[in-house]
């Protein structure tokens, strides 16, 4: 039985952290086992709103790739590939913007919350405002059926599947497959301050590969209540950093449960549960830390190398299959008239 294709990819702006590995990077590693798995190097799209720091993206694509391979992401399971270096994803999303208005994309929830936060005012550009479209094109192109997402990102599922039918309806085909959105179980993962989600921009995140001093020096930042001022006062979890971080990683959900009664009663110190929340970080981080130091640069680029070459393939045989359906397909035409005459 075929297995149906994943596809899935980080945009290169700066190591990953434990969001991208509780909203991710754990699903891939298990994808990978039941999915013929492709994996994007995002630089492209990262160029949208980085495109006057580009060394910051190039820089960053072999952090990121490292940061795969040391939690698990296996290149024999998993085709790693940049998506700068597939001509075909940059055509194929040229045909789609015909099939998308200006108005549609400015609603689309996901784009307007980036937006805001961007804050381009009126100053939009253009490849950002239609980076939607872009990622049509990087779905379909692998005839990519799951796509693991935040519930954040559903809206581009959905935008995605809305340029899919209109494009099989238009051109009475079904080259381009509908796409499902495979969901995180667990929630996204907050910043250490409390605020927003942890992010790379927002430097509220604990990265993959920080060092045991850092993650201890940010774990012992975190907020928790402001109202709990002494070990015997009461304290409240909803909102807690903490306890949200002991929820995601701690592998007993019965001693969190029990360790939140307890704070809620009064009797149990911040400085108790920040320890408890560091040493399951380090015992989470130290063998991915390790196995990154490992890597050496020049394998990685020749790894990318051959997952961009199995990409390329794939991809532009759904851009001719594409262009035949819109009837654009000349000169294959013309090539198989000569070889059959």
């Amino acid at each position: 039985m075929d297995r149906k294709i994943a596809l899935t990819g980080d945009r290169p702006t700066g190591k990953l952290h434990l969001g991208h590995f509780v909203g991710s990077l754990k699903n891939r590693v298990g994808l990978q086992q039941t999915h013929d798995q492709y994996i994007m190097i995002a630089d492209t799209q990262a160029l949208t709103d980085y495109f006057e720091n580009s060394q910051l993206v190039v820089d960053n694509i072999v952090e990121v790739v490292s940061d795969y391979l040391a939690v698990g992401i296996d290149p024999e399971l998993s085709t790693i590939f940049i998506q700068s270096q597939v001509p075909a994803l940059c055509e194929l999303t040229m045909y789609y913007m015909n099939l998308v208005t200006v108005a549609r994309l400015e609603r689309n929830p996901t784009v307007k919350a980036e937006l805001t936060q961007k804050d381009f005012g009126k100053s939009i550009p253009a490849g950002f405002l239609c980076y939607p479209v872009s990622q049509t094109a990087d779905i379909t192109a692998f005839k990519a059926e799951v796509v693991p997402v935040g519930e954040d990102q559903l809206p581009m599922i959905e935008q995605a599947n809305e340029i899919v039918r209109r494009f099989n309806r238009l051109y009475n085909t079904q080259c381009l497959k509908e796409i499902t959105a495979h969901l995180s179980e667990t929630k996204r993962l907050v910043g250490i301050d409390g605020k927003a989600k942890a992010s790379k921009s927002l430097n509220n995140a604990i990265f993959l590969s920080d060092t045991p001093e850092i993650i201890k020096e940010k774990v012992y930042a975190m907020f928790t209540d402001p109202g709990h001022l002494k070990v015997s006062d009461p304290g409240k979890v909803e909102g807690n950093v903490v306890f949200q971080y002991l929820d995601a990683f701690h592998p007993n959900a019965d001693e969190v449960s029990a360790l939140k009664s307890h704070y809620r009663k009064g009797g149990l110190g911040d400085t108790v549960i920040k320890s408890l929340l560091n040493d399951v970080l380090q015992q989470l981080l130290q063998p991915i830390r390790e196995k990154r130091a490992q890597l050496k640069k020049e394998n990685l680029f020749d790894l990318c190398f051959e997952g961009t070459q199995k990409a390329r393939s794939l991809a532009e045989k759904t851009l001719s299959e594409v262009k035949t359906a819109i009837g654009i397909d000349f000169f294959e035409k013309r090539n198989f008239y000569q070889r059959n005459h």
